[in-house]
């Protein structure tokens, strides 16, 4: 019985360090095969591969929902006192919900489409930085823009970091949340000794209402692996950060 409640206390665990399909890290679990009582291995869960089926939206869904999504835009349109028959506007609907598919194209795409086989193991022991990565989102609070910049770095192994910023980037989202789906994918993907990422973005819905302050901005960050369990590897992270 006390085994049982154990292993169900670790699906528990599992279950909430997930992150729209990813896990933090490599979970602790108890070995079947192991000899000596309370003796821990660690090894993946199978669900720390789910990363590689994430997709939601393909390009053929594309298509077929562009006549529905263009029929919708009229309506606002319509809703905002505009005449979407008007020359101006006859074919705004079409091209928004082109548009609003291009931002969001994130969806239709996964990180093993872009990985390809390309990684490859170096003997190199230092931190790797990847700074000012473009990034533009869009609020799924209010479908305005999210734009700024992406300052990546990890330990031992380095990937196509601006790739995973778009992948991520171009969904409905919120700031905190593409942070850490950054850099849980790289550490699924990779499986480094270390992940930071930190984003630095300005909000629109903060710029062109609610307090509308032209400079403010927002800074997230998301610590995985030596760089949250190491001081030392910490401070050196913040204090390349900040120069």
């Amino acid at each position: 019985m006390e085994r049982s409640n154990q292993n169900e206390k670790l699906a528990t665990n599992t279950q909430n360090n997930s992150v729209n399909g990813h896990f933090e890290s490599v979970k602790k679990v108890r070995s079947r095969t192991s000899g000596t009582p309370g003796e821990t291995v660690s090894r993946a869960s199978p669900l720390m591969e789910s990363w590689k089926e994430e997709r939601t939206r393909s390009v053929e869904d594309n298509e077929t929902s562009l006549p529905s999504i263009a029929a919708a835009y009229s309506t606002i349109l319509s809703g905002l006192g505009e005449d979407p028959l008007r020359q101006g506007l006859l074919k705004t609907p079409w091209r928004a919900a082109t548009a609003m598919q291009y931002f969001t194209k994130g969806y239709q795409e996964k990180i093993i489409d872009i990985l390809n086989d390309a990684i490859f193991d170096e003997d190199h022991d230092e931190m790797v930085i990847v700074k000012d990565i473009d990034m533009f989102s869009m609020c799924e609070h209010h479908l305005v823009p999210i734009f700024g910049r992406v300052r990546h770095y990890d330990l031992f192994i380095f990937l196509h970091s601006s790739r995973i910023v778009e992948i991520y980037s171009r969904r409905l989202q919120v700031q905190e949340r593409l942070t850490k789906q950054i850099a849980v994918a790289i550490t699924e993907a990779l499986q480094p000794a270390g992940v930071g990422v930190v984003i630095e973005a300005t909000h629109m819905c903060m710029v062109m209402r609610g307090v509308q302050k032209m400079n403010s901005k927002t800074v997230t960050s998301t610590m995985l692996g030596v760089f949250r369990e190491d001081p030392k590897t910490r401070d050196e992270f913040l204090t390349l950060i900040r120069s």
